[in-house]
């Protein structure tokens, strides 16, 4: 995204330019009604189906940099299309693609700049554009997660638009598929600088929000719910959307302030 100053009208357009001096066509279909030669607007550059740069005021789902799940909407013998908001779809060389592309299907993707061609492009091979060394990270650190990857171990997702982190597949809790956007925290930094994560808060700082929903939802339901030690780890993530981990470390918490009663049908408000 550029933030240019209007300079000349034209018959196809406003020539927008910015602080060097450089200058890009928005073409008419684009360009506000009130705006005036020497306003700035926020515009998307990039290049045109002929390769010359262009202005728009849309927004790109993903920019330069960036990582996102994006669909196919078409397949040709040099490679994949996808719909990133644009007139123009997104390009994605088949030596760009982890596995073949199928039209209608998602993929997450890595938007670049060609050096070669000059364009933005795509790729799905995920792993070389991530940072091996997550330095600025901090154990228990509240984070942004895009997943991308099933693996024997969990998930694999992209940590803050920058590194691979791992959700383990006996931590989860819902339904989670490549693509989607998550909060998470970091467990741990491995000696290997790989990051493994979970989507709840880690120790004591996760039991008092939890212990508090359990009460409330306690105080919904009469006093009384159908769970306890025994109970399933799937019905506990349906009633509290926590795992059975952390509900059982929530109710002692209860238990032993002697907020609540637990017996064999479930617990009680005491």
């Amino acid at each position: 995204m550029n933030r240019l100053r209007a300079v000349r009208d034209t018959s196809v357009g406003v020539f927008l330019e910015d602080e060097r001096g450089n200058d890009v066509l928005l073409p008419n279909k684009y360009v506000p009604e009130n705006l005036r030669e020497g306003e700035f607007m926020d515009v998307f550059v990039y290049t045109d189906s002929e390769d010359r740069p262009v202005a728009t005021t849309r927004e790109p789902y993903i920019q330069r940099d960036e990582f996102g799940a994006l669909d196919v909407v078409s397949v040709t013998s040099v490679g994949a299309f996808l719909d990133w908001g644009l007139e123009k779809d997104l390009f994605v060389p088949h030596k760009e693609q982890s596995i073949p592309m199928q039209v209608g299907r998602r993929y997450v993707v890595y938007c670049y700049l060609d050096r070669d061609t000059d364009r933005l492009v795509a790729s799905s091979r995920i792993n070389r554009f991530l940072e091996d060394r997550a330095d600025d990270l901090e154990e228990g650190q509240e984070v942004d997660l895009l997943a991308y990857e099933h693996t024997d171990l969990g998930l694999n997702v992209i940590v803050n638009n920058q590194y691979r982190g791992l959700l383990y597949k006996n931590e989860l809790f819902r339904p989670v598929s490549p693509g989607d956007k998550l909060t998470g925290f970091v467990k741990r930094i491995r000696e290997d600088n790989r990051i493994d994560l979970s989507l709840q808060r880690q120790g004591y700082e996760n039991i008092e929000p939890n212990a508090q929903r359990i009460l409330d939802t306690l105080k919904d339901n009469n006093g009384f719910l159908p769970l306890n030690d025994d109970s399933a780890p799937e019905a506990i993530y349906k009633t509290f959307e926590m795992s059975k981990k952390t509900f059982k470390k929530a109710i002692g918490t209860l238990y032993r302030e002697r907020r609540i009663n637990i017996k064999d049908d479930g617990i009680y408000l005491a």
